[in-house]
């Protein structure tokens, strides 16, 4: 075949490829409002999680957001830079600069040095745990009338409450293997295996709460074999748990008798029960806990909120367990940490459609306007408190929000 021939037959196909269906990339959705958001690196030492990932990242970048990451804020996830990089992010150094974003979004509850740096007027999502929140921050926070929103109590359109819902499954699924660990000759425990094996009783495990934790507390120590009973005055939530978990399992209501009897004879211990109206619930006395095994194990869960347990007080990662009466107590408040590249996971699947629905409404405020359920995780707009909770533990003033949100 001649060289003539074969550049026509080329040349030909060349033209006929025109004909043919081709790809076309999807047009991005413009944003009435794009936001600048910096993702600082945790300075709380024993904080490993991250709240955007790469793919959360590239979403927004796309969708026209500006996102500035401190370096190394997600090496400790196992997410880096040059990940963070590719997927449209600002590197940066200078923790200064990352502050000044429009938004600052971040774990845990900055320090007041780190509150400092914030500049006024902007948006900042953290954390916000009662047992640890000082009058000091709310002041500061509301001298540079900063919007304060506490990602726990960012409720959805159906009233639930995403983040706690995503931390809780996380935290019950793994509670039961902290338990078995500190149930082990290894750690000094009781020497029993959680759970139970052919001619030796099984384990015995006692949930106080009938929410998220509880549940998958009790999926993990049914499939292990333990005896459990769960505890809880809503009679709703022990007969949805009783539904959901399909095994006919010991429930209560928090009759201080029955529960004290059931601490005594058990294995395992988990505290479950969220505050109500802000305050915690702690249910279980210095003396129930006295009359327990010895060596048994205590988690208390709702440790950042209070705790479930007179005993508990707070731990960290690095020195997670203490012993009173004996017994052993594990309350580290950001269990979900442990498991920080799935926990990270987890909170960037809310924060972005969070972040994509308020830039879309035209900002934070215009989309709290339109929507009641956007106020609940809102404890700080406008230098004024408008979480009733915030505001009666620290002895400060609070207002409504709907009523601060009329004026705009």
């Amino acid at each position: 075949m001649s060289k003539q021939l074969k550049s026509f037959e080329f040349e030909q196909l060349a033209q006929e490829h025109f004909f043919y269906p081709q790809e076309q990339l999807a047009e991005v959705e413009k944003q009435e409002h794009t936001f600048t958001i910096g993702i600082p690196k945790e300075s709380y030492a024993f904080e490993n999680r991250i709240p955007l990932t790469p793919e959360g990242v590239a979403v927004l970048v796309a969708n026209g957001h500006e996102v500035v990451i401190e370096s190394g804020a997600g090496e400790n996830a196992h997410f880096y830079d040059r990940e963070y990089g590719e997927a449209g992010a600002k590197i940066e150094y200078n923790r200064e600069k990352v502050y000044a974003s429009e938004v600052v979004l971040k774990v845990e509850t900055p320090t007041l040095e780190e509150l400092e740096m914030i500049k006024p007027g902007k948006t900042l999502i953290s954390t916000l745990p009662m047992a640890k929140i000082s009058k000091e921050f709310i002041q500061e926070l509301n001298k540079k009338r900063i919007t304060g929103i506490a990602y726990e109590y960012i409720q959805d359109k159906s009233g639930g409450m995403p983040v706690v819902r995503a931390m809780s499954e996380i935290a019950g699924s793994t509670v039961m293997l902290i338990a078995s660990e500190y149930l082990s000759s290894v750690h000094k425990g009781r020497g029993v295996l959680l759970g139970g094996i052919t001619g030796v009783p099984p384990t015995k495990v006692v949930i106080i709460g009938a929410g998220t934790v509880a549940e998958y507390a009790a999926r993990t120590a049914l499939g292990l074999g333990a005896e459990i009973k769960i505890f809880d005055n809503h009679l709703y939530k022990l007969r949805r748990l009783k539904y959901t978990l399909g095994h006919q399992v010991y429930t209560s209501t928090l009759n201080p008798y029955i529960l004290a009897e059931a601490l005594s004879r058990t294995d395992v211990a988990i505290g479950a029960l969220r505050p109500e109206e802000g305050r915690p619930q702690c249910v279980v006395t210095e003396e129930m806990v006295a009359q327990m095994k010895p060596n048994s194990v205590i988690i208390d869960v709702t440790i950042d909120q209070g705790g479930c347990f007179e005993t508990s007080e707070i731990a960290t990662h690095q020195n997670p367990v203490f012993k009173k009466h004996g017994v052993i107590h594990y309350c580290v408040p950001n269990i979900a940490s442990r498991v920080a590249h799935t926990s990270s996971i987890a909170l960037s699947n809310i924060f972005v459609p969070l972040l994509l629905k308020s830039a879309s409404a035209g900002g934070f405020e215009k989309m709290m306007l339109a929507n009641k359920w956007a106020t609940k995780g809102v404890y700080a707009y406008r230098g004024k408190i408008t979480n009733a909770a915030v505001g009666r533990k620290l002895e400060m003033p609070f207002n409504d929000i709907a009523l601060l949100l009329a004026g705009f």
